[in-house]
């Protein structure tokens, strides 16, 4: 049975680039972020809409990047950089500020390249590369506190505790609810909704209106709790895996349909764009030390983060406990072409958890179809061998 709140939230996305035009012809100002270290708490806080600028997955948008940033940049950093070539991005089109963190080196030159070539405003969030450091949280800080006098200025008005503090209180009932969703996809049996369904989910929150789609996820969460489980059980049940590595964004869905095409069924993630952008990030306090060290703490980190062995790289113990938690049977590691940081982490990963024997596959990708054919025959590979 399909959950009509599901399609309330394709029409909200479908509608929301009318919505911006319009609310920005009223006089709102946008501000587009990329990447995983920018508090949108701060910018929604100051009267700001923000918008999580990720995309991917179209091969054209991909080559046109190509002409104006290295062809040795990931396909994600040449897609972004193709967005503003073509001009047709909705999103794009009605932002007013564009904000990137040097988390990742390669969107650092894509923040470089866009200011260059397409004369966009553009601000950088310095980030430190080791979160642990006694000197990190005083270095972050002070960038933060930079960030958000920039965003003052441009917002022309001040930052106020109170909003900061009911922003991050809006923004924390969105994770709760969102992780309530996603735990309802990995129940045994035949969920009312999937892992690509709430993956989708999670992508709309990138665009839509915060209250509006805290009030859509509230609807979902008292949908699937009134909808019967299925007890019927598909091939797909007992092939339980664990997505890793790259972001996947919006209208990348490559990967994902070869895995259900071929009998596997996600059910656990790490990803950036998935439950990486749901779970593990709490304040203590309703400040911006408080954010700041959110952000600091902030778990799984971005895998561009030098973390060096097993002792001290806290991405690899929670994908242990995202295991145990989700009873995933094999992980899929992914990788795009170019994307340093999670290629080089792919060795570390599989080493961590050979003494499991959890069945590990690397997939090296990007924006293509040409290698479609070969994907899923590793993958259908490993799916058989979770049959056995």
């Amino acid at each position: 049975m399909a959950l009509k709140t599901l399609g309330k939230i394709v029409t909200a996305v479908a509608a929301r680039p009318a919505a911006l035009a319009e609310e920005r012809r009223r006089g709102a100002k946008v501000v587009g972020a990329w990447e995983y270290t920018i508090p949108e708490e701060i910018i929604h806080a100051l009267g700001l809409i923000p918008l999580r600028l990720a995309a991917g997955g179209n091969e054209k948008t991909t080559e046109l990047g190509a002409r104006y940033i290295s062809s040795k940049n990931c396909v994600f950093c040449r897609h972004a950089v193709g967005q503003f070539a073509t001009k047709k991005d909705p999103y794009i089109l009605n932002t007013d500020l564009f904000v990137f963190d040097a988390t990742c080196l390669q969107l650092f030159r894509v923040a470089e390249i866009v200011k260059y070539y397409f004369n966009v405003p553009t601000l950088v969030l310095g980030v430190p590369k080791t979160y642990d450091a006694p000197e990190a949280g005083d270095y972050f800080l002070a960038e933060l506190s930079w960030f958000t006098k920039a965003l003052e200025a441009f917002a022309g008005r001040p930052l106020e505790n109170q909003r900061l503090a009911e922003s991050i209180d809006l923004y924390g009932k969105i994770r709760d609810v969102s992780l309530e969703i996603y735990r309802q996809q990995a129940v045994p049996g035949t969920p009312a909704i999937s892992w690509r369904e709430v993956l989708d989910v999670i992508q709309a929150g990138n665009v839509l209106d915060k209250r509006e789609y805290l009030a859509l996820l509230l609807e979902l969460a008292a949908e699937l709790r009134t909808t019967p489980l299925s007890t019927e059980r598909k091939r797909s049940n007992d092939k339980r895996i664990f997505l890793s590595g790259s972001l996947i964004p919006p209208k990348d869905r490559k990967l994902v349909e070869i895995i259900e095409d071929v009998g596997g069924r996600v059910i656990v993630d790490d990803l950036t764009t998935g439950l990486g952008a749901v779970d593990g990030l709490r304040f203590e306090e309703p400040t911006l030390r408080g954010v700041a060290r959110g952000y600091l703490s902030r778990n799984p980190p971005h895998s561009a983060l030098p973390y060096l062995d097993f002792a001290t790289d806290p991405r690899l113990a929670n994908v242990k406990r995202l295991i145990k938690e989700y009873d995933a049977r094999a992980i899929i590691y992914h990788s795009l072409r170019f994307c340093d940081p999670y290629t080089f982490k792919a060795a570390e990963l599989k080493a961590f958890l050979q003494p499991d024997r959890v069945p590990f596959l690397e997939i090296h990708t990007e924006y293509s179809g040409s290698d479609v054919e070969a994907i899923r025959t590793r993958v259908e590979a490993l799916v058989e061998t979770m049959s056995r």
